[in-house]
């Protein structure tokens, strides 16, 4: 996609009715590899284990079902108009050595110590209703997904994914866990917060809201500035090839049947979770009114839309003003839509309490990383064991006043560094000072949130004003003083993105591995294994997968798993996205990342 600005470009494009700027921070600079290799023959496993896994297809399901992406990938076809997907080479896997010198004898000495899958940005989403801003579209055509009336059946297959993964590809060690880092839900609302649940613990879900027998959002609505699958309009999306689908939107709101994880899973919250849109004033109660009413807007003026997309350029209206003054100033321009109080906007108690909920137990744990004591002042971050000496810590990086970018509060701070404490025999204080924990266990430490680093900024949050805020510089800054940090992992913004945080003493190093989402392009999560090598250095491999759905889609298979692969197609096609993409073949494609983002080894000293 060279040309792309992925920064002004990529936030538009997640404007949608409430998908609002999460991909702010998604061009930050990175280093690159400067030591780092292609090895494509590095994927030993643990001593006595498997090496490199092989296709290996399950129930007679096509791939991806049961691989990964260093077997196949999903690859566009064609090079104009709608393009279809096609199953396409592995990615090799990189090893990258910015951070220590790799050895090749540990090949044959490491031993596994973690593996578990990290999900982000699932974005499930009641498509329908009123408080989507789909008409920032007419500002910018990527401002809408036309996959999302999708999003259930995809997140299902995604679950479907990682029950089918078996051993990981360089451990054999199968998943111990599931961790998704935030943007679980789209609009905040319980409806939604129900079904991103069931998805993940099991269940059937109706993605429906307000009629039951009909669908009443954009994509019926006759405007061209949609796309209509179900009729002929001749709307701007079919002008550049998008296909008509008769029966799309019937089949969209049908239920869908969960398996649920097979394995535990984590929750870790972010801005969509915690706020409407991702970004507009939680609880207000014009906005609360408006979700759960019977009446929506489909079309603003221009004006209107440029009003609004440059607030949320710069995020500078935590009262959301702008958008309450739209919906009155255009009320008699709304058509009506059917209530549904299942809209609710959900408080952090709710999100919490809905965690703690036995009926969403799944696999477990109960409360999915919270217990009842976070009900206790609604506090989001926690701490829990992931094998032996292997911990990890969720933090709550949002902004619960109405922002999208990312934030830790001193109270917060200061537990994280308590933690990281307790888990450390020797650290550095701020001051550089060595600190000395004879309690403390020496765990190998992984740190798991929502923002990524150059997301989490220092303005004020409005809804705990006594508090400062911190920002990614700061985040950065304490893990670096304790050795047995391994890596922070995050998503936001919808990139697959993997830097090294370097330190003068490279024992006090981690990486930062970030993730891109599930709804856009490329529709990814990451399998993760983390190994000792027993030569002074731990290697954390990470390894991209796709949902199970087939890559090759077929127009008349509405059953849950052609719609599943229709909305990986969908993604990849979208407006301003699949034009910019490569010839079919080239693997440097930026959401996706460079080959080090993707499928790497990543060497650190261990502590």
């Amino acid at each position: 996609m060279a040309g792309i600005d992925i920064t002004t470009d990529r936030r538009r494009f997640l404007f949608t009715s409430g998908a609002a700027v999460a991909a702010t921070g998604a061009a930050f600079a990175l280093p690159h590899m400067s030591r780092g290799t292609t090895d494509a023959g590095a994927v030993p496993a643990q001593r006595g284990g498997p090496g490199p896994s092989s296709a290996r297809p399950l129930s007679g399901r096509a791939a991806p079902y049961g691989t990964t992406t260093l077997e196949t990938t999903a690859r566009l076809s064609g090079r104009a108009g709608y393009r279809r997907i096609a199953p396409g080479p592995g990615w090799p896997l990189v090893v990258r050595d910015e951070l220590t010198t790799a050895r090749a004898a540990r090949r044959d000495r490491r031993t596994a110590l973690a593996c578990f899958v990290q999900l982000t940005d699932l974005h499930v989403a009641d498509v329908q209703s009123p408080l989507r801003t789909e008409f920032l579209r007419a500002g910018s055509p990527g401002s809408w997904r036309g996959q999302e009336a999708l999003n259930v059946a995809g997140a299902v297959s995604l679950v479907e994914q990682v029950n089918a993964l078996g051993g990981g590809p360089h451990t054999g060690r199968p998943p111990a866990f599931v961790m998704s880092t935030g943007d679980n839900i789209d609009n905040h609302s319980m409806v939604e917060l129900e079904w991103f649940l069931t998805v993940m613990s099991g269940g059937r879900i109706t993605p429906n809201t307000g009629d039951p027998a009909a669908y009443e959002g954009v994509q019926n609505s006759g405007l061209p500035l949609y796309w209509h699958p179900d009729d002929s309009l001749r709307d701007q999306d079919k002008r550049r090839g998008m296909p008509r689908i008769p029966g799309f939107l019937d089949a969209a709101i049908r239920p869908v049947t969960s398996p649920g994880l097979h394995i535990p899973w984590y929750s870790t919250p972010g801005n969509h979770d915690d706020l409407p849109g991702g970004c507009l004033t939680p609880q207000d109660p014009q906005l609360a009114e408006y979700i759960t009413g019977a009446r929506k807007l489909f079309s603003v003026p221009d004006s209107d839309v440029a009003a609004f997309a440059k607030v949320l350029e710069t995020g500078d209206d935590p009262k959301s003003s702008v958008l309450k003054d739209i919906l009155r100033r255009n009320a008699a321009r709304a058509r009506t839509v059917t209530a549904d109080a299942r809209r609710r906007l959900a408080t952090p108690h709710d999100y919490l309490r809905a965690h703690l909920n036995p009926a969403f137990a799944g696999a477990g744990p109960v409360g999915h990383g919270y217990t009842e004591n976070h009900l206790d002042g609604e506090r989001m971050y926690y701490s829990f064991p992931i094998a032996d000496g292997v911990v990890g810590i969720s933090i709550d990086t949002t902004y619960r006043s109405g922002h999208y970018e990312g934030s830790l509060g001193t109270e917060q701070l200061r537990w994280l560094e308590r933690t990281l404490a307790a888990h450390s025999s020797r650290y550095h204080d701020a001051d550089g000072r060595v600190v000395r924990n004879p309690g403390g266990d020496d765990a190998h430490i992984l740190v798991f949130s929502h923002h990524h680093s150059p997301s989490m900024t220092r303005r004020p949050d409005a809804a705990r004003t006594d508090e400062t805020r911190h920002d990614g510089a700061e985040v950065i800054a304490l893990l670096n003083r304790f050795p047995n940090v391994v890596a922070w992992i995050n998503g936001h913004s919808h990139v697959n993105r993997i830097t090294p945080h370097a330190h003068a003493t490279p024992a006090r190093s981690f990486w930062e591995v970030n993730t891109a989402s599930h709804i856009d392009y490329p529709q990814h999560a990451r399998l993760l294994e983390l190994v000792d090598n027993h030569d002074g250095t731990l290697s954390l491999f990470t390894t991209l997968i796709e949902s199970a759905a087939p890559y090759r889609t077929n127009f008349d298979d509405l059953s849950a798993v052609g719609l599943a692969s229709l909305y990986r197609e969908l993604a990849y096609n979208a407006p301003g996205l699949a034009a910019r993409m490569p010839a079919p073949g080239d693997v440097h494609e930026v959401m996706a990342g460079t080959a080090g983002d993707r499928n790497t080894e990543l060497l650190l000293r261990r502590a």
